[in-house]
């Protein structure tokens, strides 16, 4: 990619992200509707037939998840959170909800003298299913994080049968995603108003 179209691919990813933002702290009843899209992720088949699901724990404007979590601990699955640790992000094995504390920027991970338990560390490779944050999307399934890469340098470990499906408002959507060559895309994306099938990993 040229000097010059490389510019011009960060400057609309830097726009899009910006007023992904926007209309996500702009969105109005976020609990209403983050239980309704949560709500799609319970009822998928692909979360009926999974003994292992990652979960995230919703930060700030995200579709929130916290309260669904104690429905998805007594499902009799394995439920799974991401927490980040030195620009990695590790897979810990959720059972209960006081094992999560809020840590730095007011994020609810895994209390720290959990986090070196060796039977609390779960492997990418145990996930049947993966559900996944961003901050914008496309209806491909084309999906733009915070620009850290956290969650793409785990997604690209996760079984290829393993769905990866993003939960979204629907304000999050946007005509197209610049993506480049190792972008993931998502195989599905929730919002309150519809089910959007995505491209997958092909």
């Amino acid at each position: 990619m040229s000097q010059e179209r490389t510019v011009d691919f960060t400057e609309r990813k830097r726009a899009l992200r910006e007023q992904a933002h926007a209309n996500r702290r702009n969105q109005e009843d976020k609990d209403a509707l983050s239980r309704q899209i949560v709500a799609r992720f319970l009822e998928l088949p692909e979360y009926a037939a999974a003994k292992t699901v990652m979960f995230y724990v919703d930060v700030r404007t995200e579709v929130r998840t916290r309260h669904d979590l104690q429905t998805a601990l007594d499902s009799g699955k394995k439920i799974v959170v991401p927490w980040c640790l030195d620009g990695e992000l590790e897979l810990f094995h959720l059972e209960r909800l006081d094992e999560l504390e809020t840590g730095m920027y007011k994020i609810l991970e895994p209390r720290s003298e959990l986090r070196e338990v060796e039977s609390k560390s779960v492997d990418v490779d145990e996930l049947d299913l993966v559900m996944v944050p961003g901050v914008a999307f496309d209806r491909r399934g084309a999906r733009m994080g915070h620009g850290k890469g956290y969650y793409d340098k785990l997604l690209q470990h996760a079984r290829p049968d393993a769905p990866l499906v993003a939960l979204a408002f629907e304000c999050q959507l946007f005509p197209e995603i610049p993506t480049e060559d190792h972008d993931i895309f998502m195989d599905r994306i929730l919002t309150e108003k519809a089910t959007y099938q995505g491209r997958g990993r092909s």
